[in-house]
């Protein structure tokens, strides 16, 4: 048995799992997600803004002790979307080096590419779910970045990796309270776009199972189950059926962000973003509905960010 501790820090919340190894599983020994917003800005900007790196900062300074206290002995840290292409860069490497140091000397952030996130969040989802479902399409909804990836037993078969997330696509199309009409229209050409594009990829006419991953996911399963408060361990590997999935969608769309931010799962720091990755969902529920008869969507936990522990654990 090993300790291990990952990080994944994202374009909205940074989040962190420390889990010992057992016989190729994972055993959780603390979970925490923080939004920080890191990608605040960088579709329009590219680059970070200096609040954005502060409150990344406060959340890994916390990170860093936790891992210490409770004994970590390997560490990765991976970050996706926001890091690829900003000009700042290297001041969000110095600035995790600096951080990391304490706890895991010579270690840094990684940025990673859009398909080696695509297979730690296939790997991630998957690890827990019965083989007998596969071909798995794992969808991986961001802040930055959408990934899709097709797979089963034998691992990722086809994947894509776009630069469209719930905080990319608020910054650029939905800027009204609730949004307009004509805004939601664009919001809609941009997703239909990029999905155009990843299904030429992807053939997701071969999966039979879908699975959500990541925060927009997590909390829409929340909202299925009509949930007070946010239970991790009943969102699980739930299910959401076609019908379900498209009211509750249509509910936040329309939703002004106060009237978001008032519901009991949700986390404050997504309630003015979760409409866009509303409008996500439901393209996509679309498409697979269309090209592969899927009508059911299963909710993930686990995703990235387990991918990333079994990395260093070399299960």
């Amino acid at each position: 048995m090993s300790r291990v501790a990952a990080i994944d820090c994202g374009t909205n919340s940074i989040r962190l799992l420390i889990a010992d190894t057992v016989n190729g599983h994972l055993r959780d020994v603390h979970r925490e997600m923080r939004i920080v917003r890191l990608g605040q800005g960088v579709d329009a900007t590219g680059e970070f803004a200096g609040d954005a790196l502060a409150r990344t900062r406060t959340a890994l300074l916390d990170y860093a002790r936790l891992c210490r206290d409770l004994g970590a002995e390997r560490l990765r840290m991976v970050a996706t979307s926001a890091a690829r292409d900003v000009a700042n860069r290297d001041v969000f490497f110095a600035m995790t080096a600096d951080v990391l140091s304490a706890v895991a000397p010579g270690a840094v952030a990684e940025v990673i590419s859009g398909a080696e996130e695509a297979q730690l969040s296939f790997r991630g989802a998957v690890n827990e779910l019965d083989s007998a479902g596969a071909p798995f399409v794992v969808v991986d909804l961001g802040g930055g970045s959408t990934e899709i990836v097709l797979g089963g037993a034998d691992g990722v078969r086809a994947s894509y990796s776009a630069d469209i997330g719930c905080v990319r696509l608020t910054e650029r199309c939905l800027h009204s309270d609730p949004p307009t009409s004509a805004e939601l229209a664009s919001a809609r050409r941009v997703v239909r776009e990029w999905l155009s594009a990843a299904l030429r990829t992807v053939p997701v006419e071969e999966a039979r199972t879908w699975v959500g991953v990541a925060g927009t996911m997590t909390t829409l399963a929340a909202l299925a189950q009509n949930m007070t408060t946010y239970d991790s361990a009943a969102i699980h590997l739930s299910r959401v059926g076609d019908t379900e999935l498209q009211a509750v969608c249509d509910r936040l769309i329309g939703m002004k962000r106060a009237q978001r931010a008032a519901l009991g799962p949700m986390h404050a720091g997504r309630a003015d973003v979760i409409g866009a990755g509303a409008i996500i969902v439901q393209e996509l529920a679309h498409e697979l509905r269309q090209r592969a008869g899927i009508t059911e969507l299963t909710v993930s936990e686990h995703d990235i960010l387990d991918g990333i522990a079994l990395s260093i654990a070399g299960v």
